[in-house]
């Protein structure tokens, strides 16, 4: 079992900088790959960035790439999303997720979900 919980959003400008984080309980976390969702405002969920768990590898969806960064400490049971360069497109509750195998978590196929953390991002 992994229980997360998300921090760090918040209102800001777009061009700003936000650095997202989620901290895991459990003591399996070094294995889980680690994931960042969104939802905005009256659309879908969608995958956002994905880092497997030893951090060696990332990926990050075609609208945040060259912005966003993801990282993890396992020592401390966190994931971070590092989020430059903000848009106004960017606005939209974002989740840690977590899964054993990170081409599952990808397409949102985990069972293990934070309660979300809140960006706005204004113009």
């Amino acid at each position: 079992q992994v229980q997360l919980l998300e921090s760090g959003g918040g209102l800001v400008q777009a061009g700003d900088s936000l650095r997202l984080s989620c901290a895991a309980s459990g003591r399996t976390f070094s294995t889980y790959a680690m994931g960042w969702f969104r939802q905005a405002p009256g659309k879908e969920r969608e995958f956002v960035a994905g880092i497997s768990w030893g951090g060696d590898l990332t990926y990050y969806a075609d609208s945040v790439k060259g912005r966003f960064t993801g990282s993890r400490d396992n020592a401390k049971n966190t994931v971070y999303l590092q989020m430059n360069s903000l848009k106004p497109e960017d606005t939209a509750v974002y989740y840690c997720a977590a899964d054993e195998r990170l081409n599952r978590l990808r397409i949102g196929l985990t069972g293990y979900w934070g309660q979300g953390t809140r960006v706005t991002v204004s113009s």
